[in-house]
């Protein structure tokens, strides 16, 4: 539930062309030299086409990339080393329904949504990777083919930034657009799923219904959750008698928010981001929070070079192998 549906935010207000270029410019500056060196800048992975057969280096390589072919016919140990992949596709569910054009900080949700995935899409595309979107819609799913190129990534942003506030018809769940995101694109690539998780009906064993999909999306490709946030969304302030709307359904109610409401709603709102994050956690994806009372370029930074230590850790484990 919120309170009201605002205006758009600090980056409405600019013209759109301004501030897509303000986005790259924070992307490629802050983002960028941070992140250069991966592939896939926010969730680095090995890679997997085959590099050339080399000596196998006792203590040091990963004995589970072994060429036992080179091997038997050299009769010294050979290993073959794993190089990043190119012209992968990118592939990203973004949420732009009622619930996102809110906001109560720095930026409505949408406009984090769009900071979001000019993250993804400008760091992904200057490796030449092609940059594809579901958007989901007020009136249902949206598609955007896979372009490569800067233009592209201009056009999907600037169409999701300018697009009137949404409306509850025929509104597609999170599980459904998932679902249409794993069902259509198979090739291998990152998929980025960009929402607040507020549609979270339970499946019969009391997971989020979006779960199931998500676990069978991740299976095939890297993940990353990004989960969009504002602080009203997480506690409320003890102001009395208000009218509040549920901006996907229209419905309107009026409730007291004394200090008995405020404290049950911040107990369920912070059980509802342990569910969330539980859930990510079992599908196999990566975990973003985004807030928008925060720096938004500081907390994507944040979680990239996060995922580069435990990436890292989990290489010397597996270079210390022994078979």
């Amino acid at each position: 539930m919120h309170t009201s549906r605002t205006s758009r935010g600090a980056l409405a207000r600019l013209a759109p062309e301004r501030t897509l270029r303000r986005l790259e410019l924070a992307v490629t500056r802050r983002l960028d030299g941070l992140l250069h060196g991966e592939h896939v800048g926010l969730l680095p992975g090995p890679g997997t086409e085959l590099a050339e057969a080399r000596l196998y280096q006792p203590g040091e390589d990963d004995v589970r990339y072994m060429d036992w072919a080179v091997t038997a016919r050299t009769t010294a140990p050979h290993v073959r080393d794993l190089i990043a992949d190119h012209e992968l596709e990118t592939w990203a569910l973004v949420d732009v329904t009622a619930s996102m054009d809110y906001g109560t900080a720095a930026l409505p949700k949408r406009d984090l949504a769009v900071a979001a995935l000019a993250a993804v899409g400008f760091l992904t595309s200057r490796l030449g990777d092609r940059t594809g979107a579901y958007l989901m819609r007020g009136d249902g799913l949206r598609r955007w083919p896979a372009r490569t190129g800067k233009a592209a990534i201009y056009a999907l942003l600037a169409d999701i930034l300018t697009a009137p506030p949404q409306q509850a018809s025929g509104r597609p769940s999170l599980a459904e657009g998932i679902a249409a995101l794993a069902r259509s694109q198979t090739r291998r690539g990152l998929r980025v799923i960009i929402t607040d998780f507020l549609d979270q009906p339970a499946d019969p064993q009391g997971r989020p219904d979006w779960e199931r999909p998500l676990r069978r999306l991740a299976a095939r490709h890297q993940v990353l959750a990004v989960e969009i946030i504002d602080p009203r969304e997480l506690s409320l302030p003890e102001v009395g008698m208000v009218n509040v709307a549920d901006p996907e359904t229209g419905a309107t109610y009026e409730v007291s928010l004394n200090r008995k409401v405020t404290d049950a709603y911040a107990r369920a709102a912070a059980a509802h981001r342990r569910a969330v994050a539980a859930a990510l956690r079992r599908a196999g994806a990566g975990h973003l929070q985004l807030r928008t009372d925060r720096d938004w370029i500081t907390d994507i930074a944040r979680f990239a070079l996060r995922q580069r230590r435990v990436a890292g850790r989990g290489h010397r484990t597996l270079r210390g192998a022994r078979p």
